[in-house]
């Protein structure tokens, strides 16, 4: 048989060539069961006579019909193997980076190519090379990963972490990029845990290269998404309220939402978690969570990570890097939209349930819906997962910040279910 080799992500996964004496023992057995048909056919179909005359009359012709037979099973098995040869090149992901092209930089060339392990085959994992893990998406930008990886190994990473998240948002990760060295910048005037939770960041320890806005004054005047308006003002203004004061019916006070779990919370993950507030709430009642983010139009990360709260980077075509069930609390926003892409959002919802713990709480909140077809498939979503409904709120908002239209919003607390 041939042999298929499937680089997905992170990974190679192949089904092993069959050795010569397997090949043999399988046209064997092909051989011994069409022979005994075929016997039982004429056994079956012609008279008792002429069974015993064709028999013995005629067994040239038998092993004449029976190697004809063998033989077209023969050409198509060397058929299907063509074909499968054929087919393996033509899927997504496999090896469509071409290497040899002359625009490629060498680290990249470096990076992709299979490395065999030193010591040979692996006793506990069977494997005997390692596969770079790159996503099948970068072909799509060949030219921009190449350039992004024309740097000098063993020098100063270039400053262009704007390209690498650009690449990220086109689906290419994760990133090749490895060994340079990243731009360190003095952190100073940071505050000690849980003080820095609420001080004011210093301008001069964040990253403003690649972005419209040079300071924070700027970046709270503009409207970076539904759910950062202000966001990085956490000294006063509505930052300082949210998730402690409720503004309408949508907006939930997280004790409320505490006081709903069953088996407590102590660890959470927040989906699009703007400047880290929901995190500094949490913090607040002893419990840890991780924000999801990118650098978007502002260094959400950096300001995060001041905070003294953890900054997970990672687009949302990513799957999650964590263990099945482990959370106890997934808090999402708007930022979980998909745009007009509805299986992307039904990817997203398998991923958080898949590492939500049964027992375990999803805080929809403020998703803006748009309209009621939207609204419609969304809720026809999660009542595909059987979760209980604590909290369900459906409302409208005025978009102060921008068209000052109504818009509509979700707001709800869901319990996963235990699954047998």
């Amino acid at each position: 048989m041939g042999s298929v080799s499937l680089k997905i992500g992170d990974g190679t996964a192949r089904f092993k060539r069959a050795s010569f004496c397997s090949s043999a023992v399988n046209i064997l057995m092909l051989f011994s069961v069409l022979t005994t048909n075929l016997f039982a056919l004429y056994a079956f179909t012609s008279s008792p006579k002429d069974h015993q005359t064709h028999l013995f009359h005629n067994p040239h012709k038998n092993i004449s019909l029976i190697s004809e037979h063998v033989s077209l099973i023969l050409r198509e098995i060397a058929a299907s193997q063509k074909k499968l040869a054929g087919m393996e090149k033509e899927l997504p992901g496999y090896e469509t980076m071409d290497i040899s092209r002359p625009n490629i930089a060498s680290e990249l060339k470096l990076f992709l190519q299979h490395h065999q392990l030193p010591l040979g085959k692996d006793s506990r994992t069977g494997i005997t090379e390692m596969v770079a893990s790159v996503g099948h998406s970068c072909e799509k930008s060949a030219d921009l990963l190449s350039q992004y990886m024309a740097y000098k190994v063993s020098g100063p990473c270039p400053g262009d972490w704007s390209l690498g998240q650009k690449l990220i948002l086109r689906g290419c990760e994760p990133l090749p990029r490895r060994r340079c060295f990243a731009k360190s910048v003095q952190k100073v005037g940071l505050y000690r845990f849980p003080v820095s939770l609420w001080k004011p960041v210093s301008e001069k320890i964040l990253t403003w290269s690649g972005l419209g806005c040079k300071n924070l004054e700027c970046l709270n005047r503009k409207k970076l998404s539904r759910d950062c308006v202000g966001c990085f003002n956490i000294t006063s203004g509505y930052e300082t309220q949210r998730f402690v004061k409720a503004r309408g019916k949508n907006d939930f006070i997280i004790d409320d939402v505490l006081a709903l779990a069953s088996g407590g919370i102590r660890i959470g993950f927040d989906i699009g978690g703007g400047s880290g507030t929901f995190a500094a709430r949490m913090a607040e009642r002893n419990v840890t969570v991780i924000t999801n983010t990118l650098n978007v139009d502002a260094p959400f990360s950096e300001f995060i990570a001041a905070r003294g709260l953890f900054p997970l980077y990672l687009s949302l075509d990513h799957r999650f890097p964590f263990y099945d069930n482990v959370f106890d609390l997934i808090h999402a926003s708007s930022g979980l939209d998909g745009g007009d892409k509805p299986e992307k959002l039904e990817f997203l919802m398998f991923d958080i349930d898949r590492i939500l713990r049964a027992g375990g709480l999803f805080w929809l909140d403020n998703f803006y819906c748009g309209d009621d077809e939207k609204k419609t498939a969304l809720t026809r979503l999660i009542e595909r997962f059987g979760y209980k409904k604590l909290k369900w709120v459906v409302g409208e908002k005025i978009d102060t910040a921008g068209s000052g239209k109504s818009e509509v919003y979700l707001s709800a607390v869901l319990q996963k279910p235990a699954r047998v």
